[in-house]
């Protein structure tokens, strides 16, 4: 194999197909960059079983051939010869990277051992606004678990019902979802994508008011865009129904602006910064939250004006989880409801309901 092509767009490329290398493998292919080179452009991909990303770039081909180079140090390296021309040559035991008046030589691994990647999934798919797709995205994943007990929740459910789209994440303690619409469907569907392949198709989609096309077919996903494709494994099983956790009804509503509550909170999150529950107290009476929080370091206590209706309640929380529901709320005010100092509380904007956040509190001495 020999191709010579900008550093610029094999940086990029590689910089893209690299996040599917795997990191824990005891396969060394998987942990690979696959690049192929035909006709007049070279073609990168990476996958670790359960994500793939492929993409295509323009090239000058002298000698077609494929093979497969460690992805992360492959990557780190082009990324530093952004500015330049750059050859690759390759005799099949190594690759040479030729550039400027320097090369460098690295070892490869025979491409006939790198997995084979479906791209033959069409058989459903759903069509949605690309800024609708990333706002659903942004909005939801980071409520995703992280940890492997659940591999379920370690994605986001899509149900799509006519152009109705609903989007749904939580990790055992808290809830995101968000409801839209979609431009078109083959059918009703539900699906359940790793938050990690979603994160990479909202870097992957440019910002502009474009659509979107995801397809779906034997639990796998597949999405492109230009020259880059992504396929992705769906997470299988039943997903906990959001419906039998949310209140339906709240003894205390509260509204307040947005920007002075997040502002306190993560004022009050400071000296909590590094203890396991983060733990702040929202204490809501009158017409004030008052948010406060203790620990070795000092102590924090803040009056923030509200409109309250209902009882009176003092509920303790995760100072991260309230400032990530408040961050993904975009309306001046946000309306938080609760029931009591144990029960999960909800945070809505005001207005446009189209997002909620469900929040398990903390107990704590005082309210167990």
């Amino acid at each position: 194999m020999k191709i010579v092509c900008e550093g610029i767009d094999l940086s990029d490329a590689t910089l893209k197909v690299v996040k599917a290398c795997s990191s824990k493998t005891t396969v060394p292919v998987l942990e690979c960059i696959k690049i192929s080179a035909k006709n007049d452009s070279i073609t990168l991909a990476a996958t670790d079983g359960e994500i793939s990303i492929i993409k295509t770039i323009k090239a000058e081909v002298y000698e077609e051939g494929e093979l497969c180079v460690t992805g992360k140090v492959f990557a780190d390296f082009i990324k530093k010869l952004e500015g330049v021309q750059i050859t690759l040559a390759s005799d099949g035991k190594k690759m040479e990277i030729i550039y400027a008046d320097s090369q460098t030589s690295m070892q490869v691994l025979s491409a006939e051992d790198f997995p084979r990647i479906d791209l033959e999934i069409r058989e459903n798919s759903f069509k949605i606004k690309t800024k609708e797709l990333k706002k659903f995205i942004t909005s939801t994943s980071f409520c995703c678990a992280s940890d492997d007990s659940r591999p379920i929740l370690k994605g986001c459910q899509f149900v799509i019902n006519g152009e109705d789209v609903c989007v749904t994440s939580l990790d055992g303690v808290r809830l995101a979802t968000i409801k839209g619409k979609v431009i078109s469907a083959t059918g009703n569907m539900e699906i359940i994508c790793p938050a990690r392949t979603l994160n990479e198709i909202e870097k992957m989609m440019p910002d502009n008011d474009g659509e979107t096309e995801i397809f779906v077919q034997r639990g796998m996903i597949l999405v492109a865009d230009e020259n880059t494709v992504l396929t992705s494994r769906l997470y299988g099983g039943d997903f906990i129904q959001k419906d039998n956790i949310i209140p339906k009804s709240f003894i205390t509503t509260v509204r307040v602006e947005k920007d002075k509550l997040k502002a306190s909170i993560e004022r009050a999150a400071i000296l909590v910064r590094g203890d396991k529950n983060s733990l702040i107290i929202f204490d809501i009476s009158g017409d004030k939250i008052e948010i406060s929080s203790a620990s070795e370091l000092g102590s924090v206590q803040e009056p923030v004006k509200a409109h309250t209706e209902g009882k009176d309640v003092r509920i303790a929380m995760n100072s991260k989880f309230i400032i990530d529901a408040v961050n993904a709320l975009d309306e001046q005010e946000i309306l938080l409801s609760f029931n009591n100092n144990v029960q999960p509380f909800v945070c809505t904007n005001v207005e446009n309901k189209d997002k909620l956040y469900l929040i398990l509190p903390v107990r704590t001495s005082n309210n167990a």
